[in-house]
């Protein structure tokens, strides 16, 4: 019974990372500089053979021999993996209820959050905290290859104590022996990828203080989870409760640290434990960066990825909201705060993981800048974006980097991201699972785009 058990839980991790998509054609990538997400130096005149949805093939091109399948010439190009985004909250559902009790869903809403991640190169997502009638839904037709989407890893509801950080959205857990059946209906009929719990008794900011979770509760849940083969992340956004968390045996951080600045012993706390944690500058940049620079709404990505009448509203009704908010001043003199305790930690040996918060492909391209501007080097921040959100989600044997026998889940683009991180948004076309995306198929807000790939294979 139990090699029964074991057989079926690797047979839904598979399906979980490869899903049911048709078997995509052998080609042959030739001549491309490949940063392969692992933070080695950029590698020229590589060539890279994808056979159905791995990498077959990773080598110098002088050493490559013939090109198998059909040949893309990948000269003045840069090879980079799936970008990953491993904190997003997909919008969608809503706050008006079914009769049964379940929340109503806009299914084109979620659907269209979703395209705009693959059309940013943005291949796999973490849902850190949903409505599970919307993100269980979109995990499900993701893996039967039904929808245009990232992969999607997802926790479903939180886990959280009654009147703590998220309860309107949590499994309500007071007493561990009492409540454990709770758990295990989460785990049975939401089946999580990975747990998230939060611990934050706010007082922070314009947040009054809420109710914390006990800790022995807390070390209780994540063990629980633990052994049944779950990974864990934790709501946290101070120090103290970060290190509690980390010796209550949490697994990944779901922030940083941005209360206050981050102390040197923590720094090596971080270094030496290796706990990944998600980044999640542009959440609280957003505001501040919507009043002063609306402009940025006007991008092509943008365009592309919020409908007309969103980004109008945006520039309106929801500028002069946040503009009115003493958060948003609040969270604008953080974040640089924020920055200099991540830049920090990386530089110590930590692991970051690119996480923004949001639900939209465009907030990570300006996660990497806002790591980039925190003092970051380039190559570093891909690594962040790539390879570390698959350690994050306990996936970095099949996901994350450009390496012989992963899953093919990858970006080329037309320009250097080592130059500038922006030309991480010059993208030549997007491959997940080893299918390269027809953009002009993906159901954006912004409307349909033109096809930037128009070769074969």
């Amino acid at each position: 019974m139990k090699r029964a058990k074991l057989l079926l839980l690797g047979a839904a991790t598979a399906l979980a990372l490869s899903g049911t998509a048709a078997r995509a054609a052998i080609y042959t990538i030739q001549h491309v500089t490949v940063i392969d997400g692992t933070g080695r130096a950029p590698q020229p005149d590589m060539t890279v053979v994808v056979d159905g949805q791995r990498i077959t093939t990773v080598t110098p091109s002088a050493a490559a021999g013939a090109p198998q399948g059909n040949v893309i010439d990948g000269t003045g190009k840069y090879l980079i993996p799936g970008l990953m985004d491993v904190h997003i909250h997909l919008r969608g559902w809503q706050p008006e209820k079914n009769p049964d009790g379940t929340h109503k869903v806009d299914r084109q809403l979620a659907l269209s959050s979703l395209a705009s991640y693959i059309y940013e190169g943005v291949t796999t997502v973490f849902d850190a905290g949903n409505q599970p009638e919307n993100i269980l839904e979109m995990r499900r037709a993701e893996r039967a290859g039904e929808i245009q989407s990232p992969r999607i890893f997802a926790t479903g509801n939180l886990v959280t104590y009654p009147g703590s950080h998220g309860d309107a959205m949590a499994v309500r857990i007071s007493d561990f022996e009492k409540d454990k059946a709770l758990l295990d209906k989460h785990i049975a009929e939401q089946k999580p990828d990975m747990l998230k719990l939060t611990y934050d008794e706010e007082g922070w900011g314009a947040r009054p203080m809420i109710t914390l979770m006990p800790t022995d509760l807390l070390q209780q849940i994540i063990e629980y989870y633990n052994e049944h083969g779950i990974r864990t992340t934790v709501h946290v956004s101070n120090e103290k409760r970060a290190i509690e968390a980390i010796y209550a045996g949490i697994d990944t951080l779901a922030h940083p640290d941005i209360q206050g600045p981050v102390s040197d012993n923590f720094v090596r706390l971080m270094a030496a434990r290796k706990t990944p944690f998600a980044t999640t500058l542009t959440i609280g940049e957003n505001y501040s960066r919507l009043v002063e620079h609306p402009e940025y709404l006007d991008r092509p990505d943008y365009v592309a990825s919020v409908s007309a009448a969103e980004r109008q509203k945006l520039k309106t009704e929801t500028l002069a909201q946040y503009k009115a908010r003493s958060w948003t001043w609040w969270m604008k003199l953080m974040t640089p705060i924020c920055e200099e305790n991540i830049r920090k930690i990386v530089a110590a040996g930590g692991v970051a993981a690119l996480g923004t918060d949001q639900s939209s492909g465009p907030a990570a391209h300006r996660e990497m800048e806002l790591l980039v501007q925190a003092g970051i080097p380039a190559l570093e921040v891909i690594k962040i974006a790539t390879l570390n959100g698959a350690v994050f989600l306990g996936k970095a044997d099949e996901l994350g980097s450009v390496e012989t026998g992963k899953l093919a889940d990858l970006v080329l683009l037309n320009s250097n991201p080592i130059d500038s991180i922006d030309n991480s948004e010059d993208i030549a076309f997007v491959v997940k699972n080893g299918a390269i995306i027809d953009e002009s198929k993906l159901p954006l807000a912004g409307g349909p785009q033109k096809r930037r790939f128009t070769g074969r294979p």
